[in-house]
């Protein structure tokens, strides 16, 4: 079935495209959700304003992306996490804590935007790519760093453990050099 795009729709087309799609995908979404018309006179003649106006916002849209890829193109980010004495962070930093840390910082970042394939899942500094578009992305550098407080803990830990142990063994020697005058 042909239509007439009265919106953009990704990997479909832009306002004004006249796009062949099957007539279920027509009539079940993108009539009722006013998407799409007939490829009327009528209609065609009608759609020349939203056209236009999609065209400008197109380009609006493209200007602020190409200004966010430039203000990132230098960025380092800071992500603390929890991480045991080897490295090894026991949860992992992912795409949304790295939108989440940019955000932070002032730029317009989104987690789909973050095209990281794996998680990381150690201590270490690493190049992400982020994609605005398909022909525009840049790479921001992150580092992910022990969590203040999560190895401070650990060293109390030992530390305390280490002092217990060293005041255990002169209280045992006292406590025998007590029996022996008896």
């Amino acid at each position: 079935m042909r239509l007439l795009l009265k919106k953009d729709i990704p990997s479909l087309g832009v306002v004004g495209d006249i796009v062949d799609v099957s007539a279920g995908y027509a009539r079940n979404y993108l009539i009722p959700h006013h998407l799409g018309v007939e490829p009327t006179k009528a209609n065609m003649k009608e759609i020349e304003e939203a056209k236009r106006i999609a065209a400008e916002e197109r380009l609006r849209r493209r200007q602020r992306l190409e200004d966010e890829a430039k203000r990132l193109e230098s960025v380092e980010v800071t992500i603390s996490a929890a991480a045991n004495p080897q490295g090894h962070l026991y949860g992992s930093v992912g795409p949304r804590e790295i939108a989440a840390a940019l955000r932070d910082e002032g730029h317009a970042v989104d987690a789909a935007q973050v095209q990281l394939h794996e998680p990381i899942k150690q201590l270490d500094n690493k190049m992400v790519p982020v994609r605005f578009s398909e022909d525009l992305e840049v790479e921001v550098k992150v580092w992910v760093v022990r969590e203040k407080g999560a190895g401070d803990l650990e060293d109390e830990v030992e530390a305390e453990s280490h002092h217990a142990e060293a005041s255990a063994e002169p209280d045992e020697e006292r406590a025998e050099t007590r029996e022996e005058p008896e």
